[in-house]
């Protein structure tokens, strides 16, 4: 039992430093490997992930797995440089977005190129909210996997400016309160005082912060207030 501790304490010792690496490597390689990846970034992710495991694990000789972490992120930075600077390499590296449908005619040539069926690219349409098909113009399947549609004219949304109309720009609203406490950073960089958000409170019927889970700051003069608590019926 005494033999034990010491290794489960290396182990763990050798987990946090696996997990301080790969954030670091992740904040290295950008938001991207987190949010939009290419087959690359993908190869790359589970790739280091597993050196990770490994990593948090190997007891005997934890710089192998550590150095070959360092080296994919390093490799993918590289390669984000690259790809940045040579449009041929992008093209190959990171793929070309494929023209799944255009005037009403599906590319199955391109279908096969992406290896996709048709259930999945229905799939993919109606994920977008596009259930009849005949109202799209044009579905692009992008180098990150995802699709993009464009509808024909006539199927589109109206806008204000098809219906003449000049609407106040929105603005995205800014947390003043949230979990009962003022964000006083916030108040500050809007221009705005902690008593017009007390007063704005209480004009909702909230005598202070504390009774408020989360108020939302418009940009003018709406705050929108959610309770910390729900009225009950």
């Amino acid at each position: 039992m005494s033999e034990l501790l010491p290794q489960a304490g290396f182990t763990a010792l050798t987990a946090l430093l696996s997990i301080a690496v790969m954030f670091l490597l992740t904040k290295l390689m950008g938001t991207k490997q987190v949010s939009q990846m290419t087959m690359f970034d993908y190869i790359t992710g589970i790739t280091v992930g597993s050196i990770a495991a490994e990593l948090a694990t190997e007891l005997e000789e934890p710089v192998k797995p550590l150095t070959a972490m360092v080296v994919y992120g390093l490799v993918a930075v590289l390669i984000s440089i690259v790809t940045c600077k040579s449009l041929k390499l992008r093209s190959w590296i990171t793929g070309k977005p494929l023209v799944l449908l255009e005037d009403g005619v599906i590319c199955r040539r391109n279908l096969k190129k992406a290896k996709l069926d048709l259930n999945e690219f229905l799939t993919y349409c109606r994920i977008g909210g596009w259930f009849d098909l005949s109202q799209l113009q044009t579905a692009v399947l992008e180098h990150n996997g995802t699709v993009s549609f464009l509808p024909k004219e006539k199927d589109r949304p109206a806008t204000p400016t098809d219906l003449n109309l000049s609407p106040k720009q929105s603005r995205l609203q800014t947390p003043f309160v949230m979990d009962g406490r003022l964000l006083r950073d916030n108040i500050r960089q809007a221009g705005k005082e902690e008593a017009w958000v007390r007063q704005s409170l209480l004009r909702q019927g909230y005598r202070d912060e504390g009774e408020v889970f989360l108020a939302l700051w418009d940009g003018d003069q709406k705050l929108t207030v959610f309770p910390m608590e729900p009225t009950a019926p």
